[in-house]
């Protein structure tokens, strides 16, 4: 093997590894809890091609205000559903649309639009 082939398979090689480090094996980032304001853990989210943010922490039983504000004309994002909390949301696009509700049980929840494309996850802790 000459030098040439020699350095081409150990960069190839490196590449390699740096992508499967970045794809598949990402560390899990600490999410901070949501703020509390006058007693209501409150979150602004907007929604432009998925919801940012798309993971919210929440405390049980403190009340919960999520603000979506839609910043795109998809179809696709026109709605809000949260089926395990019974609300659903039309968002009109450009404006604050808010939802208030109290988890009373602790785990992961899910939030999507309509089609279910769009997801978001309110994760429910102690």
């Amino acid at each position: 093997m000459t030098l040439d082939q020699i350095i081409v398979t150990l960069t190839g090689f490196f590449l390699i590894c740096m992508i499967i480090k970045f794809f598949w094996m990402k560390g899990k980032r600490a999410l901070p809890l949501t703020p509390l304001i006058n007693g209501i853990q409150k979150q602004l989210i907007i929604v432009k091609g998925g919801y940012t943010p798309d993971t919210i922490i929440v405390k049980r039983d403190v009340p919960v205000q999520l603000t979506f504000r839609r910043e795109e004309n998809s179809s696709c994002s026109e709605m809000v559903q949260l089926p395990d909390f019974g609300k659903s949301l039309k968002l009109p696009e450009g404006e604050d649309v808010s939802v208030e509700f109290t988890p009373t049980k602790i785990g992961e929840f899910e939030f999507a639009c309509q089609m279910g494309m769009l997801r978001g996850k309110l994760i429910v802790d102690l």
